[in-house]
């Protein structure tokens, strides 16, 4: 058939297929692709998804991330889950104190899980390292594929003088070249290049016959439609990202593909070029918009940062307003993590702003409760003195002179403020070991004036005779029999040890049920003796002062059960227990004033 090939017909057919050889976009029109915008915007949003999670949430995001078919392909995710992972970890590392020198799990509640999460990521890392090494091997596989292609498309074009005969072998060329795969980053321009000048060359020297030629175009024009139409669904992605990065294959794709017929050539490329400016403008209009939100999401976060210097500016005085403060940059962190990133330029600024204020705020924190840590120090040395005070008077046989002196000593304990918690309780034990065993060594040798045993039987007779008290309804007359049962009571001397507290009690019960106005008096000490009652102003002083001590105590509380773990509801109750105090104290002051007023 190609003998018969007019010489100008063959010159017009050379001519069109030179002018539709390459197919592809010209450089002007070309999209502009702005890839490494997105690539770093896609794990930056991730990111933000990520700043909520726990390290429990994490680590089984991890895991579900490890244990699916496609994790070879989620690398960016991976690390966008230890990087948040490991910035969460040492936030909470240094909040909860934990130095970077602990060892143990003791010292560091958060070694389990850090372990956990260091052991599966290893495990992810190591298979992700081999998986890359079969695809580096892969790629180097089909490089060579593709390098033997190029040699047997070079033969095919400089060794036969009919080309036109040579057009099977060529397809089949093309074919095998596009199911060859992905080379490595370095050689794909070189070895695409190579092969499309081979391609032009071929095309520029064929003398196939119009059949052949129009059969080509044809497969060409369909699958080049085939592109437009995949272009075109592309508009309808809501993932405008993926489909921006979908619309590049597709370009790739297009340039693997020779020409199609003259008259196509136009409509063919209008049509891609129009579904791929939809997307692209779709592109553009994200990140338009992203760029709105992240300069809103800049105002509010520096909002945020002036906050949190304020709060780490202000003055606080005891645990209670730590606490309270700690709850709000706590608040104020929360609503910082539900924000979004800032403009490119300033998210990294307002980032170091808002962390420098915080840790600002955590120093100052450490700082108090170092102090209150010392205070707990001093105390122990205090107990451990009176320990020793009590220890060497524990076998003491002035009966009298050492009750006096162990009274004092347990006076002086209740008086000491809180110590550290692992050695409370052994310190009180060892103290009160000591107090027994001198008391029932008193108790054991009592006698005389020392008849503690009939003391104990007096005061219960005492309350039996408050108990057997029948009040006629004469003010004056239940005062004065009030005022002669703690007189009674004052001039019983010491009962057993064991059974002081609950005499006590059962005395103040007694007086409290029989004669109300004492549970008012008692706080300064029930009338004994002929004394003087106290005024109504000086017992609500006293009741003010008691008030004050009771609030110091709390706080100390709270700076004590602060350094354990699972202490938040003791927290909570030390808490309530100041506010009710401290509303107290607000009555008591009105209450005082009310009475300096009636005594001008």
């Amino acid at each position: 058939m190609s003998e018969n090939i007019n010489p100008e017909e063959i010159r017009k057919d050379f001519s069109d297929v030179e002018s539709q050889v390459v197919d592809t976009v010209p450089a002007e029109e070309a999209p502009v692709a702005e890839p490494a915008q997105a690539e770093e915007t896609a794990p930056a949003a991730q990111a933000e998804n990520l700043a909520d999670k726990s390290l429990a949430e994490l680590s089984e995001m991890f895991v579900q991330l490890k244990d699916s078919a496609e994790r070879m392909s989620r690398s960016k995710e991976a690390e966008a889950i230890k990087s948040a992972f490991y910035k969460l970890l040492g936030r909470l590392k240094g909040e909860s104190g934990v130095s970077e020198e602990a060892e143990s799990s003791q010292d560091n509640p958060f070694e389990a899980v850090e372990q956990n999460f260091k052991a599966l990521y290893a495990d992810y890392k190591k298979e992700r390292a081999e998986f890359n090494k079969e695809q580096d091997a892969r790629r180097e596989e089909n490089l060579a594929k593709k390098q033997a292609i190029i040699e047997e498309l070079k033969a095919l074009v400089e060794g036969q003088e009919d080309v036109s005969s040579q057009f099977p072998a060529f397809r089949e060329l093309q074919n095998r070249w596009r199911e060859a795969g992905p080379v490595p980053a370095t050689a794909f321009r070189d070895i695409n290049d190579t092969y499309q000048f081979y391609v032009e060359k071929f095309y520029d020297m064929v003398k196939i016959n119009r059949d052949l030629r129009d059969l080509d175009f044809r497969k060409n024009l369909e699958a080049k439609q085939a592109f437009c139409e995949a272009a075109e669904k592309l508009a309808d992605n809501e993932n405008v990202v993926s489909a921006f990065h979908e619309l590049q294959k597709l370009h790739e794709q297009w340039k693997e593909y020779g020409p199609v017929a003259k008259e196509y050539r136009d409509d063919i490329w209008n049509r891609f070029k129009a579904a791929t400016a939809v997307v692209n403008k779709r592109y553009q209009a994200h990140f338009e918009g992203l760029k709105e939100q992240q300069a809103d999401n800049l105002v509010k976060k520096t909002e945020l940062c002036e906050r949190t210097e304020a709060v780490a500016a202000r003055e606080i005085k005891n645990t209670a307003e730590w606490n309270a403060a700690s709850k709000e940059i706590e608040d104020i962190q929360a609503a910082w993590r539900r924000i979004g990133y800032a403009t490119k330029k300033d998210n990294q600024k307002i980032y170091d702003r808002f962390r420098a204020a915080c840790d600002a705020f955590y120093t100052r924190k450490r700082e108090f409760y170092s102090g209150i840590k010392d205070s707990m120090n001093d105390n122990l040395e205090k107990k451990l003195a009176l320990i020793e005070q009590a220890e060497a008077l524990k076998t003491s046989t002035e009966w009298k002179k050492a009750t006096d002196q162990f009274i004092a000593l347990q006076k002086q304990w209740k008086e000491i403020g809180a110590v550290p918690r692992k050695k409370s309780e052994a310190l009180w034990k060892r103290f009160r070991a000591a107090c027994d065993e001198f008391f029932t060594a008193r108790d054991a040798n009592a006698g005389g004036e020392n008849d503690y045993y009939g003391n104990l039987r007096a005061k219960r007779k005492v309350v039996e005779d408050i108990q057997a008290y029948a009040s006629a309804g004469d003010a004056a007359a239940d005062e004065t029999a009030m005022r002669e049962f703690a007189d009674r009571w004052a001039a019983i001397g010491h009962v057993p040890f064991k059974e002081k507290d609950a005499v006590n009690k059962a005395f103040r019960d007694a007086m409290q049920e029989k004669f109300p106005s004492y549970g008012a008096q008692r706080g300064s000490g029930a009338p004994r003796g002929g004394r003087a009652p106290r005024s109504p102003k000086d017992l609500l002083i006293e009741k003010y002062n008691k008030l004050q001590q009771n609030i110091t105590t709390y706080e100390n509380n709270i700076g004590f059960f602060s350094a354990s773990k699972n202490s938040a509801p003791l927290i909570r109750q030390m808490e309530e227990r100041i506010e009710q105090a401290k509303a107290e104290l607000k009555e008591l002051e009105a209450q005082i004033r009310k009475a300096e007023e009636g005594e001008a």
